[in-house]
């Protein structure tokens, strides 16, 4: 009866990935991939080959990842470009209610998409879309269309500092005619659902709906 090999090689377009089992013993994970190296030492020679290591749920600290790199590393033409442990709930978690920031015009035409929470440090122009999974937050004008809760998420809101916009729309609801959304009152507004109806608000009354809810602090 064969014993299934802890660490798997495959080919791909970027290098070698390296899958290594996450529930054997690291010492014996060690020994075989420097028997198999040592093995294919001759094919395995040659021009410069990046590799990927993927650690499954196994968490190393620096001295045994450093072990792991020399016996790698003695390959000669072996370059580590990474060396990951898949992301724990928490890490994913912390991932998708994390704000990215970007800078710049979203111009006609433009579609920007991004999976979380959004800080946009700039303006959406007519024809201008911005789509995301989170929040949306526009730290300038919002003269396009902005979709926030794309994937469903009605809990989402759309801010900006200047709120006229094409269209909003949120999860799968979609906002009233644009001119009833121009404010005379110069301050940020936020809109957000209530009871299926998108409703607007001034961005200082968001932590009154839903402080737990908040991607970050001081709003």
């Amino acid at each position: 009866m064969s014993v299934k090999s802890a660490i798997t090689i495959k080919g791909t377009k970027d290098g070698l990935v390296f899958l290594l089992d996450d529930q054997c013993d690291f010492t014996s994970l060690l020994d075989e991939l420097h028997e198999k190296l040592d093995k294919h030492e001759q094919q395995l020679s040659g021009p410069l080959v990046h590799v990927f290591v993927k650690l499954g749920s196994r968490r190393l600290n620096e001295e045994d990842k450093e072990r792991l790199r020399y016996i790698i590393r003695k390959q000669g033409n072996f370059l580590i470009q990474s060396m990951e442990s898949d992301k724990t709930p928490e890490e994913l978690e912390a991932e998708k209610n994390a704000v990215k920031t970007i800078a710049g015009i979203v111009r006609s035409g433009q579609t920007v998409h991004h999976q979380g929470h959004l800080l946009l440090l700039g303006d959406v122009n007519p024809g201008g879309t911005v789509i995301c999974s989170g929040d949306i937050y526009i730290m300038g004008a919002l003269r396009g269309t902005a979709h926030a809760g794309c994937d469903g998420n009605e809990e989402a809101v759309i801010a900006a500092s200047l709120m006229t916009p094409t269209q909003l729309r949120i999860a799968e609801v979609i906002s009233r005619p644009p001119e009833e959304w121009t404010s005379a009152e110069p301050v940020m507004e936020f809109a957000y659902l209530r009871d299926g109806v998108m409703e607007i608000d001034k961005l200082t009354h968001l932590h009154h709906r839903r402080s737990e809810h908040m991607p970050f602090k001081g709003v």
